[in-house]
């Protein structure tokens, strides 16, 4: 139960008789009606995908030795590793839901949004995830989450089953609202992209790192998803505490976004960071995919720093903020 407390050409010339003219002119549609096709399509193209292809970057020296990557750097052109296709995401796919959750139910200073119910089907759903080895976090029935509690659980321990919970009750079931995370995907140009899932678990869940980056750019300027995703941990009322999987917080720069992980996915992270470089101030968002490691998370938020540090290593300047470096930072692999 989900509870709203808050929106002709000129003539032509005789060259035979008339079987030939009528070959002749239909030889000629043969032959324009596809180009007429091709510009009519291209007109109808929505306009970001008329956006000039970012480059793929040359230097093995940014990218993961492995998976794949995508970056951008202040105002500049996304830059793309080789090996685009789409691949299972894991929780990353999470951003979207908690984007269109709040696209559905905006929140401002001091809201807390929409009330969600928890109902005993969510309770075994719970259990049931927790017997598989998924993220959740605990609920019991009739435990009520505001929207900000919701999303919270959704992005800071990855918890799927209040992603399930949170779908099924905006949109009357899981189906519909992972309907409209596709819709929503394409209205944004990822077109490598398919959600099968609110949470990432199910590995049809699947996109690319560009198509997760275009995503980020769009999320970088929603300032109460941004911040939520900026929370180191958040307590809710049954679960209690709940510390952020990106143990990079605060650390080297970065200031979110969210990770994933799974055997089917690796390591995943879309990222950003506001760097203090020797050419002055940036802001960098990625994305890394399919890292692989003994710990999984572990691996996408070293290939993390790996890319920051080479497209944008940090100032020698002491008392620069961004040079803070992480104790107990991921092994380099």
């Amino acid at each position: 139960m989900i509870t709203n407390v808050l929106p002709e050409t000129a003539k032509s010339r005789a060259v035979g008789g008339r079987r030939r003219s009528r070959h002749v002119a239909t030889v000629a549609l043969a032959l324009t009606l596809p180009l007429a096709l091709a510009l009519a399509a291209a007109v109808a193209v929505p306009r970001f995908l008329h956006q000039a292809a970012p480059a793929t970057h040359a230097s093995t020296g940014v990218w993961p030795a492995q998976g794949q990557g995508a970056y951008v750097l202040g105002n500049g052109d996304p830059a793309v590793s080789p090996n685009q296709k789409p691949v299972p995401i894991a929780s990353v796919a999470k951003v979207m839901t908690a984007y269109l959750v709040l696209q559905k139910h905006p929140l401002h200073d001091g809201d807390d949004g929409v009330i969600f119910t928890v109902e005993p089907t969510d309770v075994a759903d719970t259990a049931a995830r927790r017997g598989a080895g998924q993220s959740v976090v605990s609920v019991v029935a009739g435990e009520q989450l505001s929207e900000r509690d919701a999303l919270m659980a959704i992005l800071l321990p990855s918890a799927n089953n209040v992603a399930v919970l949170v779908a099924r009750e905006l949109d009357g079931s899981v189906a519909e609202f992972v309907d409209e995370m596709n819709e929503t995907a394409r209205e944004l140009g990822m077109t490598q992209t398919m959600y099968t899932d609110p949470s990432g678990y199910d590995p049809g869940t699947v996109s690319t790192a560009l198509d997760q980056l275009r995503l980020a750019q769009v999320v970088a300027k929603d300032a109460p998803l941004t911040a939520m995703m900026a929370t180191p941990s958040y307590a809710i009322p049954v679960a209690g505490e709940m510390t952020n999987t990106d143990s990079l917080l605060g650390h080297d720069g970065f200031v979110g976004m969210k990770t994933g992980s799974d055997d089917a996915a690796g390591g995943c992270f879309m990222f950003r960071a506001e760097r203090s470089t020797a050419n002055g101030n940036v802001v960098l968002i990625g994305v890394v995919l399919g890292q692989r490691g003994p710990n999984l998370v572990d691996a996408g938020l070293q290939a993390a720093v790996q890319l920051a540090d080479s497209v944008a290593p940090l100032s020698d300047d002491p008392d620069s903020p961004g040079v803070q470096r992480r104790v107990g930072r991921p092994p380099r692999r």
